[in-house]
């Protein structure tokens, strides 16, 4: 390699690099070591987390995973066969996206989905340019002040890069400010209009006319929404959206310390190819048996980059593959009872922090299975005790505002115990 780019010797390529910045030192590497060895460890390192009860949320939930999801995602037929391109050898693939895709279009309402994206926060991110790819002149567009700051920060990194103009609609009480919305929309120049369900204070928002408002002036109506809950509550697809985005980690994906996760996409037909990502179909072959194929690639970041709706290089499909197995395994009811079984839980564990006297509901509005309480007290020092008696207790989000999430995976009797830590702190 030396040459072929004319030097001599690794000194020479590092001539540029000032003398009192480079290391002299031996390298501190290991020895090497045996499979057990190795193994052992790792377990070491393993154990030195602590596996906390989680009653945290805020856009990653806590819940079952079926033992068997992890065995069929490690199958040949789908692990080996990543690429979706050459149908031919990769119909695993192809037949799996294909069953996301119309499982997902179902619990979203929505006509359309595509084949799964990064997370819900750049999925969300990209359907903010989709809105402004739509909106020809138009290059402002709303986001509602309840939608999670995270997915808030990840939507401003890309339209910072693409001229788009973030602006914000006021919350009150709680939820999106309706007036406010149709004061900018008023104004002009509106591309679309992001907002949550349930939003960052796990609220249900109710979003009638909202649609029609938007629809008026010309832009598109976005729901991030969490997709579990939408085998309960009332779908994008119901509420008039364009486009529904989200992360699919509720869907059976453990919280792993942050991912991988999945984010979906799911939108109105006359928006498909504005869509990124791809779109699996199903066919027949020259013998007349049921083949899938690649149908659309909106994305084209590989044909004509520069006029690319966007340049998205994965969909992530090893974690699509993990919903598709969970929803197959659940069925409807499953998914169903999973999620009230959350609600009920959520409302039981707010029930019982409000009767200990020491929290206040922050905002008198319908939730799901998340809700913020004002404590009375140090939050600090609360979430210390949670955390030495082995809970992960909410997510603090204000000098005294806690957010707690409760799953299907949560019990009575550890609802109970985090309740029974508040009285005593």
């Amino acid at each position: 390699m030396l040459q072929t780019i004319g030097l001599k010797s690794m000194e020479e390529l590092y001539d540029d690099v000032p003398e009192s910045i480079r290391f002299k030192g031996e390298y501190d590497l290991p020895s090497e070591k045996s499979e057990m060895e190795i193994r052992r460890f790792f377990e070491q390192l393993g154990s030195k987390n602590r596996q906390l009860t989680c009653f945290a949320g805020a856009g990653v939930y806590d819940h079952y995973t079926p033992a068997v999801i992890p065995s069929i995602a490690g199958r040949s037929e789908f692990l080996t066969s990543y690429t979706p391109y050459q149908a031919e050898i990769s119909q695993g693939t192809l037949h799996y996206i294909f069953e996301y895709q119309s499982m997902m279009a179902e619990l979203t309402g929505m006509d359309i989905s595509n084949a799964s994206m990064y997370d819900g926060t750049t999925a969300t991110a990209e359907a903010m340019l989709m809105a402004y790819a739509a909106g020809k002149k138009a290059t402002k567009v709303l986001v509602s002040e309840t939608v999670d700051p995270k997915t808030l920060a990840v939507v401003k990194t890309y339209a910072h890069f693409h001229g788009v103009e973030i602006e914000p609609v006021a919350a009150k009480d709680g939820v999106t400010d309706k007036e406010d919305m149709e004061r900018q929309l008023a104004e002009g120049g509106v591309a679309g209009v992001i907002v949550q369900q349930p939003n960052y204070f796990g609220i249900v928002e109710d979003y009638t006319g909202f649609a029609e408002s938007i629809h008026a002036s010309k832009g598109l109506f976005i729901i991030h929404a969490v997709a579990a809950d939408l085998a309960v509550l009332k779908t994008p697809g119901e509420w008039g959206a364009d486009v529904a985005v989200g992360d699919g980690q509720s869907l059976g994906i453990p919280m792993s310390w942050g991912g991988p996760y999945v984010g979906y996409m799911c939108c109105t037909e006359k928006l498909i190819r504005k869509m990124p990502g791809r779109i699996v179909g199903m066919t027949k072959d020259s013998r007349g048996q049921r083949a899938f194929v690649l149908t659309l690639q909106a994305r084209e970041q590989h044909i004509r980059r520069q006029k690319a709706t966007s340049n998205i290089c994965s969909n992530e499909s090893l974690m699509a593959l993990w919903v598709t197995i969970y929803m197959s395994l659940m069925g409807k009811q499953g998914v169903k009872e999973a999620a009230e079984r959350s609600y009920g839980g959520a409302h039981y564990l707010c029930e019982q922090l409000l009767s200990t006297g020491k929290f206040q509901l922050t905002y008198n509005q319908p939730f799901f299975n998340e809700f913020c309480v004002s404590y009375d007290g140090d939050v600090d020092a609360l979430q210390r005790k949670f955390t030495d008696n082995g809970f992960f207790g909410g997510i603090k989000i204000d000098d005294n505002k806690i957010l707690f999430a409760v799953t299907e995976a949560r019990t009575k009797a550890e609802i109970d115990k985090l309740v029974e830590l508040t009285k005593e702190a």
